[in-house]
């Protein structure tokens, strides 16, 4: 019996060591089994100093037929800003790492930098080693670093600038106090968390120029995936709201984009003051709405309004002027099936039962475009104080006595390429919307659009926010 027990372990021993040779045999020292990267160069792009940016991920692949060792991961730098994470273990660095033939293993990396006194961003840049089979090979890793100001939950009780000096990340809410003025400069960029928003009860004056616009987005500077920003999703931040005592707000040369609900204004039915007035900007990438307002005044001039979940603009009761507005949307992330320009409280039929005035409007050298859906509701406007004039509509339609010299169904050729996720609402050189303009709508607001180019350089001004 004990015999049969020794020759049946020196059986199971060299069945072991035949197993472990094979296993040995799959693998390969050859210094010319290499490794292949996902990409040449690990790119962070725009980060925030004193925060640990998004994960990065590298793939690296093993072409060969056998395995290989990776005998060394590591960061050039021993000082570096850079963190590595290995099929799902952290450290500095790693040892002996395999990868089977014809598979892959991924590497993820962080970043954190130490703020410092520096205004402009600042490149920082390391190379990840690889060593397998004694041949080294490099992955470079870079970021560019910028020293923000943080604001979190700001109440602004007396007047308050900010400068374009460096960006500002807001957190939680930004209200401003009644009889308080937020003034906003040239170039500056406000960069909003989460579920952060603005909240105006006192004056809000965001004035940026033309090649120097204001900027408001989101905080998430890196990709979701390969060629698609976070920027491009909506939902980012919460927008901006006015609150009903809030009145001659301005804002001109205003980029905002990828909030919840865009820009919300509301006066309550006191149209004896100029509620918001809007000049050059766009406002874009809701899932909401990109402007809504309620019984308020407001008037818009060059400004190009797209990209929502609901209707793009939705305006109901109060007094507004748009002039060489482009409303449209391209929205991705839902389907389209709201009217782009909804007009509530315009006709007796439709009008809420309150003792608010119904509403006065007009829209005038403007484009109402988009994918999918009515471009306006309601679609008849006899009977309103709302008039539409030298305006271009994805719709079939006749003119009457409020659709006055209006362009019928004739597509305005923009550059927008909706599955690239690329929005460009200028106009194409063949485009209907040129030279279809009445020159007598222009106003000194809207002379030049947020390019800077004359609007009359054509001849008639171009429909919409685009000159060209």
């Amino acid at each position: 019996m004990n015999v049969r027990c020794h020759i049946l372990f020196i059986l199971i021993a060299i069945f072991g060591m035949a197993t472990t040779s094979c296993i040995k045999d799959d693998f390969t020292d050859s210094p010319s089994a290499t490794l292949d990267f996902s990409t040449e160069t690990v790119n962070f792009g725009t980060i925030f100093t004193d925060l640990t940016t998004p994960t990065a991920r590298l793939q690296v692949y093993n072409r060969n037929k056998k395995g290989v060792i990776i005998s060394s991961i590591r960061f050039k730098d021993p000082e570096t800003p850079f963190r590595l994470n290995v099929d799902g273990m952290s450290g500095s660095s790693f040892t002996d790492v395999e990868i089977r033939g014809n598979d892959s293993i991924y590497v993820f990396m962080e970043c954190f930098i130490d703020a410092d006194k520096e205004l402009e961003p600042r490149q920082v840049t390391d190379e990840l080693e690889f060593v397998t089979n004694g041949v080294t090979q490099t992955v470079g890793v870079e970021a560019w670093a910028w020293n923000v100001v943080r604001l979190h939950d700001l109440t602004v009780n007396q007047d308050m600038t900010l400068t374009a000096e460096r960006p500002y990340v807001i957190f939680d809410t930004l209200t401003v106090e009644p009889n308080v003025t937020l003034n906003i400069e040239p170039g500056a960029w406000l960069l909003f968390h989460d579920k952060a928003a603005m909240n105006i009860k006192g004056t809000l004056l965001a004035l940026g120029e033309t090649d120097n616009m204001i900027r408001m987005s989101g905080d998430r500077l890196d990709d979701i995936l390969p060629d698609v920003a976070y920027d491009q999703l909506a939902g980012q931040w919460g927008g901006i709201d006015i609150a009903p005592e809030s009145f001659g707000n301005r804002m001109e040369f205003v980029n905002m984009r990828s909030t919840v609900s865009g820009l919300r204004v509301d006066s309550c039915g006191d149209l004896s003051k100029n509620k918001l007035t809007l000049v050059n900007s766009w406002l874009h990438n809701s899932q909401g709405n990109v402007l809504s307002s309620e019984y308020s005044a407001v008037d818009a001039y060059g400004c190009c309004f797209s990209e929502a979940a609901g209707s793009v603009v939705r305006l109901v009761g109060g007094a507004h002027n748009f002039v060489q507005c482009t409303i449209a949307n391209s929205y991705l992330f839902s389907a389209l099936y709201q009217p782009n320009l909804y007009l509530g409280h315009c006709l007796p039929e439709n009008a809420e039962e309150n003792d608010q005035p119904l509403m006065r409007g007009s829209f005038e050298n403007g484009i109402i475009w988009g994918e999918i859906g009515d471009p306006l509701y309601p679609g008849d406007l006899i009977g309103s104080n709302v008039y539409m004039r030298y305006m271009l509509f994805k719709a079939n339609g006749s003119d009457d006595e409020n659709f006055i010299n209006c362009v019928w169904n004739e597509d305005p050729l923009f550059y927008t390429i909706r599955s690239d996720y690329y929005f460009d609402y200028s106009l194409q050189p063949d485009s209907p919307a040129l030279d279809r303009g009445n020159p007598s709508y222009l106003t000194p607001e809207c002379l030049y659009d947020m390019d800077g180019i004359y609007r009359l350089s054509l001849g008639n001004p171009a429909l919409g926010a685009y000159a060209e």
